[in-house]
């Protein structure tokens, strides 16, 4: 690895439960010379992206809650999906969820409250697994062959506990039926008796970006009433994905898109 990679590593530290690390914890998991280290850990305190404690140790810093900010301000698929989010709110009492594939898992990138009647687990900020919830498995539907077949065997359980079948051509076909459908439905797979409804968001090269989805504070919802929401859904989604291409800065060669017009979600 480079330098850079090196740093990066470092910063994957802080992604899970443990946010403190002591240079010598670091130092033992890593396995960088003690000057090594000190000169990495130097660049990512400096640029605020690390700061060191008395008697703590290493933990995230400030720049992360400076650029978190700048990303909910203007982040283009957040801007272009906020309006669709409160929208479709308006229609269905639930929370809305604008995820986003990252690695091997999605991300949660934004949500709208549209009720109080109960909390959703998947906040923003919070990482899944792309097997479990609606949210994830409609991201999950549209990657390629040959990842579906590697998180296949890397947990052929969570597959089947993700009611995905019990072998890879079973979860290759389930996968395809949720494509056919243009949505998927979980019921209390990430938050307990309640339902996801997600449909996917794509960028202008039509690969799949993140999902759209909105939970509904009910463990079953009625086939007619599940497709009447899931509608709403996959119009939202479809929005966002063509104010997205238009937005997207084009290829140098291409001439400027003009600016994408409001669409209501009933006008699709």
């Amino acid at each position: 690895m480079n330098s850079l990679e090196r740093m990066i590593v470092i910063l994957d530290l802080f992604e899970g439960e443990r946010l403190e690390w002591t240079l010598e914890e670091m130092q033992a998991r890593l396995g960088y010379t003690r000057s090594t280290l000190y000169r990495y850990l130097k660049v990512l305190t400096d640029t605020g992206l690390l700061t060191s404690l008395p008697d703590v140790g290493y933990t995230l810093g400030p720049r992360i809650a400076e650029l978190d900010y700048s990303m909910r301000e203007r982040d283009p698929l957040i801007s272009a999906s906020r309006p669709v989010m409160a929208e479709l709110l308006q229609d269905v009492s639930g929370i809305a969820l604008l995820c986003r594939r990252y690695k091997d898992r999605v991300l949660c990138v934004h949500q709208e409250q549209g009720t109080a009647s109960f909390h959703s687990n998947y906040e923003r900020g919070r990482a899944r697994p792309l097997l479990q919830g609606a949210a994830s498995r409609i991201i999950l539907a549209y990657l390629p062959s040959a990842m579906i077949r590697k998180l296949y065997d890397a947990d052929p359980a969570a597959v089947h506990d993700a009611g995905l079948g019990d072998t890879l051509n079973a979860m290759r076909a389930k996968l395809r039926a949720i494509r056919q459908e243009g949505w998927d439905k979980t019921e209390s797979q990430v938050t307990r008796g309640v339902t996801g409804i997600a449909a996917p968001i794509f960028d202008r090269r039509n690969n799949v970006l993140g999902s759209l989805s909105i939970t509904i504070g009910a463990d079953h919802l009625s086939d007619k009433r599940a497709a009447e929401i899931a509608e709403r859904v996959m119009k939202g989604a479809q929005i966002v994905t063509r104010t997205i291409a238009r937005t997207e800065v084009p290829p140098v060669e291409a001439p400027a898109r003009a600016a994408p017009s409001q669409t209501k979600l009933a006008g699709v």
